[in-house]
This record gives structure tokens, sequence and C-alpha cells, in this order.
């Protein structure tokens, strides 16, 4: 008995229909609707919105809501700054220009971004590698939809995608070594496919979540408070603007009997007797205070997100040499090599599936070939491209760097393989 069965038999009994209950227990319905709560936020759905109308000098007023969509920069950005530069594969030329085909039919590159997105957003995602008419391709599986099953020991033993059409119940179970598909319709589960999975299990990306080893954690969770702070500040500050337009006018003072100044000279006016006054009155507004508290809250939150306020055009800066570059964007490049971490460790899985899949196409490799193979992250931070290639020219010239480690570290090399080949095709010799 394997550890699924054995799973299924102390859990539920040895039931047939495990999968519906296990998507229907409370944990995961819970981390569903935390998932669908983000989705709602992202679309626009923000807490600002439910401020309710109230009445003022004793008319209907509505309040301002204005929604900041400043997650969705802030997502965009650790998306682009990660992943805008493809990924370079070195190691074995026969595997990486093997795995560059594959890569390529696949656009797993555009997989790769929206692995990213759905981490970052959610908490993690699900991809299942599949062979389609000889096509290695990936199938991506929304966190709202997908029911990783872990045992004891936290392995992954089994996956369910299940979600609703039409009114319709659909379950798609992957075990190890089959695929099996379900549905309710006529109000009745019943099997309607099954078979081989050449693969294995899915993939789950997930980022680092203190309450769990399984689960990740969206990063909005840590951004939202402090967005909602700054919406009701600064919907509350633009109400008061709008109320305290309309001054009220005083008089101090004998007015003068008469109709005042002649409309037609200057547009009209007051008459007051002698020492009398007359002014305009109204609210003053604390501009200074609503900058300090707006400003503070914006920097939070790029601190938070370990975003380099430049990015953002919140810091002038000119002349920059590369190592005060790299000062500025410090924070960004950790918080992209933490986010590369859950990337690498899933891509890893990615290419061992590959290999399985690329195995019955014929196309075999030997360990050592296989274990050679290593990706580069190329991080999009602003460089002085001049300076880094008289670097590398005089490493160069020293004999202390390689023509591929030049061509690793030129901010002009996106596929180091690539260029190689066409060099050795030269019959250039690298001086």
């Amino acid at each position: 008995m394997n550890r699924l069965e054995n799973y299924i038999r102390e859990k539920y009994d040895g039931q047939s229909d495990w999968f519906v209950q296990f998507v229907s227990e409370v944990h995961n319905q819970q981390r569903v609707m935390n998932v669908l709560d983000k989705k709602e936020y992202l679309n626009g759905n923000h807490k600002i919105l439910q401020r309710q109308s109230y009445k003022y000098n004793g008319k209907e007023f509505n309040p301002r809501k204005i929604v900041l969509q400043y997650a969705k920069t802030l997502l965009n950005f650790q998306k682009a700054y990660l992943l805008q530069n493809p990924l370079t594969f070195t190691g074995n030329e026969k595997v990486v220009t093997e795995l560059q085909r594959v890569n390529r039919k696949g656009k797993y590159d555009r997989i790769n971004i929206k692995v990213l997105d759905k981490v970052l957003k959610y908490g993690g995602v699900a991809e299942y590698v599949y062979m389609d008419k000889g096509v290695i391709k990936s199938k991506l599986i929304d966190s709202s939809e997908g029911y990783p099953v872990y045992d004891h020991e936290n392995e992954l033993i089994s996956f369910i995608e299940a979600y609703m059409s039409d009114g319709i119940e659909y379950y798609v179970v992957y075990e190890e070594d089959t695929v099996s598909k379900y549905n309710n319709a006529g109000g009745e589960l019943r099997l309607t496919e099954r078979y081989a999975n050449l693969s294995g299990l899915p993939i789950v990306y997930h980022n680092e979540n203190e309450l769990s080893d399984t689960e990740g954690k969206s990063e909005l969770d840590d951004w939202i408070a402090i967005l909602d702070s700054m919406e009701d500040l600064i919907s509350k500050y633009t109400d008061s603007f709008y109320k305290f337009m309309n001054p009220i006018p005083v008089a101090i003072g004998q007015q003068l009997k008469g109709e005042g100044l002649p409309t037609h000279v200057i547009g009209g006016g007051v008459t007051l007797d002698d020492g009398s006054d007359f002014k305009l009155v109204s609210n003053g507004l604390d501009y200074k205070s609503f900058e300090v508290i707006y400003k503070t809250l914006l920097q939070s939150l790029l601190d938070v997100s370990q975003t380099p306020a430049v990015s953002l055009n919140k810091t002038d800066i000119s002349n920059l040499s590369e190592v005060s570059i790299k000062l500025l964007f410090q924070l960004a490049n950790i918080k992209a090599s933490i986010n590369e971490q859950y990337m690498r460790e899933g891509i890893e899985q990615r290419f061992e599936k590959i290999r399985k899949l690329l195995e019955y196409r014929g196309v075999k490799f030997s360990d050592d070939e296989f274990e050679s193979l290593d990706m580069v992250f190329q991080y999009a931070t602003p460089s002085n491209d001049k300076e880094i290639i008289e670097n590398l020219k005089a490493l160069r010239e020293m004999g202390a760097i390689s023509l591929e480690g030049i061509l690793e570290d030129s901010p002009y090399t996106t596929d180091v393989q690539f260029e190689m080949n066409r060099i050795m095709s030269e019959g250039n010799n690298g001086k």
C-alpha cells in the first residue's frame, strides 16, 4: 500500500470520494477565501469604498473614496526586477541546447513570470508539466482551484484541482502514476477520464510563511494596512478641502445704509462705518501635517516591500557610480534573491520532469551531464554599462576571467551558449 492509499484509508476510511471531502475541509476553504479576497483587492475593491454618506450642514454629503493601486505597481516591480531578463542556462552543451529548445517551444519564459506573479499575489501556485503531441508544456493551477495533499511528514502525495463551471463541479486528482477526472453532471459524482501520468505530481511553488511549511503568504498581507491608511488619509483630506472652500462672511461694526459700491465698477461690495471690519472666515487646513503623515506612510510602504524609492520617481538622482547604484538597489537585490530561491527550487523540479519526458522521446542524458545544468538570474538593476565593460576588459587582459565568464557578466548578453557558439563558428580565439 502506497502513502496515498494509506492516507485515504486512515483519514477517510478508504472512501472513493475522499477528494470531495478534502476540498470541503475548513482549512482549505479558508485558504481559498483568502485568495479570492486578494483578487478582489487587486481588482479595486478596497476598504475605502465602504465609507458611508453622512449629513453635513443639513445636507447629504458623499465622501471621497480615493483608491490607490500602489500594490499592482509594487508587484510589477518585483516581477520585472527578477525576470525582465530571460534566464540563462549553463552547463553541458548538449543538455543546454535541448533545454533551450524545450524552453522556447513551451514558452517557459512567460510561464516563469506568471508563476512569480501568482506567488507574490497569493503565496503560491502549482505547475503541471505534460507532453502534448511531442511538445513539452506546462499548465498553471491557480491557488483558488489547487489543493495539495501532504502526509504527516509534509511530503506531497497527491494534488487536487477543483472548480465549478455552469453549476457543475469538476475534480482532477493527480497521483504519482495516474490523473483522474471526475464531475457531478446529472447530480451524481462519476469518473469521466483516467490516463497515465508521465511527469508525476504537479510542482508546488510557495514563498515563506512563518505559520506553515507547506503554504505561502501573500505579499499583500504586509501592505494592505498601510495602503488603507494612505487611502483614508488622502480621501478625508480631500473632503476637508472641499468642505472649507466656502468661507463664512463676517461683518464687525456698523454697516452704512445704502447699496454699497456700484456693481458695474468692481463687481460688488459693502460699505462700512469708520472702524468697522468685514472678512471671510474659513477653517485652516494643516497641509503640512498631511504631507508629513502621507510621506511617512509612503516611505513605510517602500521599506516594507523593499522597493527603492528611486524606482518610483520619489528621489532625484544624477551621475551615480556603479557602487552608488548598487547601494540604492540593495534592498531590491535582497528581495529578488529571496524570490529567486522559491523560483529556483520549483524550476529545478521542472528540469527533472522535463528530463523524464525527454526520455520518452528517446533523448537521454547521463547524471553527470544533467547535474552540470544550472541557471543564472539577471536582475534588472540599472547599471553603468561602460564601467562594467572596462572592468571586464581589464580582467581579461590580466587573464583573471574566461571568455564565457565575460559573456555571463556582460550587460549585452542574454544567451551565453548562443554567443559562445557564434564566437567559435567565427574562429575567434577569445582574444
